[in-house]
């Protein structure tokens, strides 16, 4: 039975990795290279995450700055930078590309926070489909007589414990970032 709540716990880690990664992506006004994380540029005709093509840094708190390791992707560079919709301008001087961070406009920050809420909420059904299936694991275990009722109840206790310990995890990386976007 461990074994299983091992696993499960592995499984919920996992999905609020994954919600730190995908939270990184949004912006809150300042400049921060997460901020191009998702960006795939056509590299001769290979999608490829820009950090790959480029060196990011960031110039000043509104200020990115791309420098390709090969200088004919400027434009394939900006492209992706345009077509992925972060609400960013690219700019480039042949060689280096700038992306400037614009202020964010109070109707775009709640628009921010409203997809800092959706996205967690996609990991909190995450986190309780893996309770789902470890309790669904522990009726089959029950049924074949591998664990004994009380044992089933057990688990069920220690299953829905693990489930509001991350689901406590994504509430807080929520408030988290809803505080960074909201922040002036």
């Amino acid at each position: 039975m461990q074994e299983l709540f091992l696993e499960m716990e592995i499984k919920m880690k996992d999905g609020v990795d994954h919600l730190h990664e995908e939270l990184k992506t949004l912006r809150t006004g300042r400049a921060s290279t997460a901020l191009l994380d998702g960006v795939t540029v056509e590299y001769y005709g290979t999608p490829t995450p820009l950090n790959q093509l480029a060196s990011l840094s960031v110039a000043d708190a509104t200020l990115l700055v791309a420098q390709p390791f090969d200088p004919t992707q400027i434009a394939a560079i900006e492209r992706a930078i345009l077509v992925a919709d972060l609400g960013l301008n690219p700019s480039n001087d042949g060689r280096i590309v700038r992306i400037p961070v614009p202020p964010l406009t109070e109707e775009r920050r709640k628009e921010m926070v409203k997809r800092a809420h959706e996205i967690a909420e996609r990991f909190r059904n995450t986190v309780r489909g893996v309770r789902r299936e470890g309790n669904d694991r522990l009726k089959q275990m029950e049924k074949a007589k591998e664990i004994s009722q009380d044992d089933e109840r057990r688990g069920f206790d220690e299953m829905q414990r693990l489930h509001d310990h991350y689901i406590g995890l994504v509430n807080q990386a929520l408030s988290n970032k809803e505080k960074d976007i909201l922040e002036v």
